[in-house]
């Protein structure tokens, strides 16, 4: 049997001591890589988490915007209505949060100038005076009305004296009437809608309510509507 060198054994020995060295340039290479792969992820993170916040700001802005415009408009509406008629002025409240499409509508037609001239055209004494279309609503007794235009405001408020209010048929451009009451009527509820109250000129109602009438609860003679001025305050 052959004899192994001690030189060759020594050279072996050498090569099973383990894995060879690995090279600096191939540290720095894997350093690179990681520190690369870090840092993106970090600006990925660091990007979205930006853009949540940007958005989340900016919907609190337009929603704050809108609510400040709904605010802003509602508090732009009229809140009192002084009508103007031939004994006098009724100055009366509008009941803006309650009744807001009714007082929209009632707005809209006082700035078109729609009450000027208007004839109160029925009055009944301890119980209402009534200005609009004579033709509209049909006998005074019957206050039946087919049409619910406005039946989501079915439950209007308690009603009593000096109230002011409309019918709840459908209305059309001469349709709008308005109802003053003049004593506290507890089924009022089925027959108009309550969009406000006088707050001042109750003896000019008092003195409509006291002209002569016929038979058929229309005045003997001639009281109507001069115009309505809206204002913010009073």
């Amino acid at each position: 049997m052959a004899r192994i060198k001690p030189q060759t054994l020594l050279q072996q020995s050498k090569k099973k001591k383990g894995p060879a060295r690995t090279s600096v340039l191939t540290i720095a290479l894997y350093s690179f890589i990681v520190i690369v792969i870090g840092f993106f992820l970090f600006a990925t993170y660091r990007h979205w988490s930006q853009r949540s916040r940007f958005q989340a700001g900016n919907d609190i802005s337009v929603s704050e915007g809108e609510n400040a415009f709904v605010d802003s408009k509602k508090s732009d509406l009229p809140g009192y209505a002084v009508i103007n008629t031939s004994k006098g002025p009724i100055t009366t409240e509008l009941y803006k949060e309650s009744s807001p499409e009714v007082v929209d509508e009632f707005i809209d037609l006082c700035q078109k100038g729609h009450f000027k001239g208007m004839l109160f055209h029925r009055v009944i004494k301890h119980y209402v005076i009534q200005a609009g279309d004579n033709q509209g609503s049909g006998a005074t007794e019957d206050w039946t009305l087919r049409g619910k235009h406005y039946n989501q405001l079915h439950t209007s408020l308690k009603h009593e004296a000096f109230m002011l209010g409309t019918s709840k048929g459908k209305h059309d451009k001469k349709g709008f009437e308005l109802f003053i009451t003049t004593a506290p009527i507890p089924d009022l509820n089925e027959k108009l809608i309550v969009f406000g109250r006088v707050i001042k000129g109750e003896d000019v109602v008092q003195e409509i309510e006291e002209v002569d009438t016929d038979e058929h609860y229309q005045p003997k003679i001639s009281i109507g509507i001069i115009d309505v001025t809206l204002r913010q305050s009073v």
